[in-house]
């Protein structure tokens, strides 16, 4: 046994070496795969009985070679954090987080006073409208990557209010991705699931309305047992010592002596910003809202510069720290409504938080050199999650190169053909779960999975939909725990928190998700639900 929990690094790299081994025990294996439409877009599926074998490649030297094409394959992530790494390090250098945090804390202590407050915990309301806008965000539009973001926000609020880095991680991370899990409207997983499958997109609506509930619940549930203890007690929090680097930034931060003022440099922005949303409200007065398979249009541009101007406006008279803090709040709006609205990625959301880092120096009087050493800082500080995600992505491709991953489909496809409906259904389940923690790419595992499960549900007379409700349970927990998922290690990276000691933390609550996503699935089984025919 180690005596202390390896290094992040270390951990994937053994993981990387025992991949590597797997290739020279594991036959290789490929199924024959065509391009159809789903969607409208383009998808590679498997062909059905197309399974071959095929010579092994044994993984060697590629052990090396795995860092450089994982680094490659998520460079996208890898420069989304350090762009937002370094936007958020300028915002951070005018203390203007740090003062909103307490100014909110302030007026919400002022809640206790009341007697249904004082009874229910203004702490547990905080939290619980937290998680559940990040849960209603994943379960609707699959939110993901950009949970890393928040954690630069959500970790410092939880530890003023007296927890720790991981109650920051869970109510943005944890509950996007529990959302993800018993997602609605995902067009990510359930859209391209149900396409392939071909059942109607998005049916089924009301049962993954009722398992969203429930696993949000209980989430939630566990989130405010776990701050709760830890607010009781806060050296039973296994990143207590860990979290020193955070306590210190929060506790060094003067707020109270901070002079409120609001630079000329400041009012230039506001009016700049002011002039660049007119023109986009102009040209773009309309924005059609896709949520799931309903489409609204909204003139949200027109509306947010006519906000921006007004909230910008009484901020800058109050102080240039609110005025940042109001462009925080529109790059949130602007990111939703991106995503939502313009199909926005990592690319145009790393723009966006690039952009609000720079006009927040600027605002705050910064010199060109000056945000460009903040920036920088801001990319140093945050190197180590960013590196790390393209070590972790190294496993996947020493698994995709070794040839075994079509060979461990097979071998289930095979096991399944003698099982019944309870068994099947739990065996699909089972190893959607622990392919996801070598595929956590969702449309990539639908594709690859999908064709083939759905012809084993039609010979056990077994829904359609129900394989996809096990594609989905499948595919959602195990990203709250798999090494090789970008977003994980690059939230857990921000938030300081060694992936070893999140590993042991989490992995029984995440047994007992997946205990909860089978008894989910039993009812498809046995009673008559819409949509699961």
């Amino acid at each position: 046994m180690f005596k202390k929990i390896p290094h992040t690094f270390t951990i994937v790299f053994f993981l990387i070496l025992l991949a590597a081994m797997l290739t020279w025990v594991i036959p290789g294996g490929e199924f024959v795969r065509e391009t159809i439409m789903v969607n409208g877009s383009e998808r590679e599926v498997v062909m059905n009985d197309s399974f071959h074998y095929v010579e092994s490649t044994p993984q060697t030297w590629q052990v090396f070679t795995s860092f450089f094409n994982g680094f490659v394959d998520k460079a996208d992530i890898i420069v989304f954090i350090l762009m937002v790494g370094g936007a958020f390090w300028i915002l951070n250098s005018s203390n203007s987080i740090d003062i909103g945090v307490k100014a909110f804390l302030r007026k919400v202590t002022k809640l206790q006073r009341y007697k249904f407050f004082q009874k229910v915990g203004v702490d547990n309301l905080i939290l619980t409208a937290i998680m559940l806008l990040f849960s209603v965000f994943g379960a609707v539009f699959g939110m993901s990557e950009e949970t890393i973001a928040f954690v630069v926000i959500f970790v410092p609020l939880a530890i003023s209010m007296g927890y720790d880095s991981i109650v920051g991680v869970c109510i943005c991370y944890m509950a996007a991705h529990i959302g993800f899990a018993g997602a609605v409207l995902n067009p990510f997983t359930i859209g391209i699931a149900q396409g392939i499958a071909q059942i109607p997109i998005f049916s089924g609506l009301e049962y993954r309305i009722m398992c969203w509930f429930v696993l949000t619940f209980i989430g939630i549930t566990f989130v405010l047992w776990y701050a709760r203890r830890i607010k009781k007690d806060p050296t039973k929090s296994p990143v207590y010592k860990l979290d020193a680097y955070w306590r210190d930034r929060v506790n060094t931060q003067d707020v109270e002596g901070v002079t409120y003022h609001t630079p000329k440099a400041a009012w230039v922005v506001w009016v700049f910003l002011t002039l660049v949303m007119a023109y986009y409200a102009i040209t773009m007065p309309t924005t059609s809202i896709t949520i799931g398979d309903a489409q609204t249009s909204l003139p949200l541009l027109p509306i947010f510069a006519v906000l921006f101007f007004v909230t910008g406006f009484f901020t800058l008279r109050k102080s240039v720290h609110f005025f940042i803090l109001n462009l925080l709040m529109f790059t949130i709006l602007y990111l939703v409504v991106g995503v939502l609205g313009y199909g926005w990625y990592v690319m145009e959301i790393s723009a966006l938080f690039l952009a609000m880092g720079v006009f927040s120096g600027i605002a705050n009087s910064e010199t060109a050199d000056g945000i460009v050493k903040l920036f920088l800082e801001g990319a140093k500080d945050i190197m180590t999650a960013a590196l790390v995600v393209g070590l972790a992505s190294g496993i996947i491709f020493i698994l995709k190169d070794g040839k075994v991953i079509d060979t461990l489909l097979y071998g289930l496809t095979k096991s399944l053909a003698s099982l019944g409906e309870v068994a099947s259904v739990g065996v699909m389940y089972v190893f959607q779960t622990a392919l996801n923690v070598i595929m956590p790419s969702g449309s990539a595992k639908a594709a690859l999975t999908i064709p083939i499960m759905t012809q084993f549900a039609d010979l056990i007379e077994v829904s359609r939909q129900t394989t996809v409700l096990a594609f989905q349970f499948g595919d959602g927990f195990t990203n709250m725990i798999t090494p090789t998922s970008g977003v994980l290690i690059g939230c857990l990276g921000i938030a300081k928190i060694p992936y070893g000691v999140w590993v042991k933390w989490v992995w029984k609550f995440i047994l007992f998700l997946i205990f909860v996503g089978f008894l989910l699935l039993l009812p498809t089984l046995f009673v008559s639900l819409p949509g699961f025919v």
